[in-house]
């Protein structure tokens, strides 16, 4: 390469001899599959997911016998431990933001890459794909274990259906941790933005219980029992709620609740992150 001339007035130019592509949404999915797949945090938490999943999950089939699937699927022994694992898919997504401001990695992020929309997406991206495949795969192993041992004429028919509702309420998991993730970039602090969470889960069916002493607003009250998470997981996963609270809603009604409580704190994580200094 031959250097350009210049005049006492002119620096000098320089052109890299390495190719320098524009930067788009593959490098930052590139970039944040490294950072998620480099820390510690990622293996404990996932691994707690699929211990939990997995392990309580056959431990439930190795109880049941044929005829107990009569009234469940064979997808609803994942449920018990996905009760317990989904906590492990919320820590997972706060931290997928918040350690980076607890250590002041983010700053750096952001220098490397100042298009903050795209690094933010591409956190969205790589943790949803993350967690949706590991939480879904967890699930169908119990499942198709439970299907081979007691898939016998005594546990009645089953439908594809009931794959399709587990594979929903992976999705739903998959929405609490992405709203965890947001919640993480709204907050910038791991411990406060999991406290929320963990609020976010177990709150609805005590305020719940309570409003429904109170016979004014008993309705409100009968609307968040029959609409929290437990009871959503529970119905998508065949365990159908009714009785007193009367009919359970829809399954398409649950997953919508979720989305639009995860796409309006994501919403709010984009115009936060592109106001603040860091």
């Amino acid at each position: 390469m031959t250097p350009t001339t210049a005049t006492p007035d002119q620096p000098r130019t320089y052109s890299s001899p390495l190719p320098t592509p524009r930067p788009h949404l593959g490098h930052a999915l590139a970039s944040e599959w490294t950072k998620l797949i480099s820390i510690r945090s990622t293996l404990w938490t996932l691994g707690a997911l699929v211990v939990t999943v997995v392990g309580i999950g056959l431990l439930f089939v190795a109880q049941t016998v044929d005829r107990d699937y009569e009234s469940i699927s064979f997808t609803t022994p994942a449920l018990f431990g996905l009760m317990v694992g989904q906590v492990a898919v919320m820590v997972l997504g706060v931290l997928t933001i918040a350690s980076e401001h607890a250590t002041g990695l983010v700053r750096t992020t952001f220098t490397a890459a100042p298009d903050r929309f795209r690094v933010l997406t591409a956190k969205y991206l790589v943790f949803s794909a993350t967690a949706f495949v590991v939480t879904a795969l967890s699930v169908f192993v119990v499942g198709i274990a439970a299907m081979l041992a007691h898939g016998g004429s005594a546990a009645g028919p089953h439908a594809a259906r009931e794959w399709l509702g587990a594979l929903a309420g992976c999705l739903y998991v998959t929405l609490l941790g992405v709203l965890a993730l947001a919640i993480g970039a709204l907050v910038r602090h791991s411990a406060g933005a999991i406290a929320v969470m963990l609020g976010v889960v177990t709150l609805p069916p005590v305020f719940g219980a309570m409003l429904m002493i109170w016979e004014p607003v008993a309705p409100v009250g009968q609307l968040v029992l029959q609409r929290n998470v437990p009871v959503a997981l529970s119905q998508l996963f065949g365990m159908q709620e009714g009785g007193d609270l009367g009919p359970a809603p829809s399954d398409l009604s649950q997953v919508l609740i979720i989305l639009l409580v995860t796409g309006a704190a994501v919403a709010a994580s984009y115009a936060m992150v592109g106001r603040r200094d860091v």
